[in-house]
C-alpha cells in the first residue's frame, strides 16, 4: 500500500508546484508600458542628418523591469524618415515615468531635402509618427509592447 501511494503524493506534488509557477508567470495582471510623450526634438542639419530626442514611458505596474531593446519606424509627414534600433539595459522604475534618450539617421533623400528645408526655414510644423516595438523583460520573461504615438513638432535645424 505504501508504495502507490508514494507515485500518487509525487503527482500531487507536480501538479501543485506546476500550478503554483504558472500562476508566478501569469501575465493577466500586467498593464503595458505607455509612451507618454516625446519631448526635446531636435534635427542635426549636416551631411549626416540625425533626429534627437527624449522618450518619456510610464511604467503601470508594481514591479520593476527592463528595457531591452527600442524598435520603432519614424514617418515625417507620412514619410517613412528613419528607424530607432537600439539595444538597451534600462532599469523600468515600479509605479513611475522614466526616460530614454532617442537617436536616429534620418533619410532625408525620402523626405525630400529640399521641401523639408524650405519647411524647417518657413516654421512649418511636420507631422511626427513613431511606429514600432519595445522589448521588455520582467523577471526574466520577455515581452513586446506596441509603440504608436504622433505628434506635430517644428522642426529646427
Amino acid at each position: 500500500m505504501a508504495n502507490n501511494i508514494l507515485p500518487l503524493f509525487v503527482r500531487f506534488t507536480s501538479v501543485i508546484l506546476l500550478t503554483i509557477l504558472l500562476n508566478a508567470c501569469k501575465t493577466g495582471d500586467y498593464e503595458e508600458v505607455q509612451l507618454k510623450q516625446i519631448r526635446d526634438v531636435v534635427v542635426d542639419a549636416n551631411t549626416d542628418p540625425r533626429l534627437r530626442a527624449t522618450a518619456i514611458f510610464f511604467n503601470p505596474n508594481n514591479k520593476q523591469g527592463k528595457l531591452r531593446k527600442i524598435d520603432v519606424d519614424i514617418y515625417v509627414n507620412g514619410k517613412k524618415a528613419g528607424k530607432i534600433d537600439q539595444k538597451l539595459r534600462t532599469v523600468i522604475p515600479a509605479n513611475g515615468e522614466f526616460s530614454v534618450p532617442l537617436e536616429v539617421q534620418l533619410a532625408i533623400k525620402e523626405l525630400g531635402f529640399f521641401d523639408t528645408l524650405l519647411g524647417a526655414l518657413g516654421g512649418k510644423k511636420f507631422e511626427i509618427r513613431y511606429e514600432g516595438s519595445l522589448k521588455l523583460t520582467y523577471h526574466g520573461i520577455p515581452f513586446r509592447v506596441p509603440v504608436k504615438y504622433k505628434d506635430e513638432v517644428r522642426v529646427r535645424f
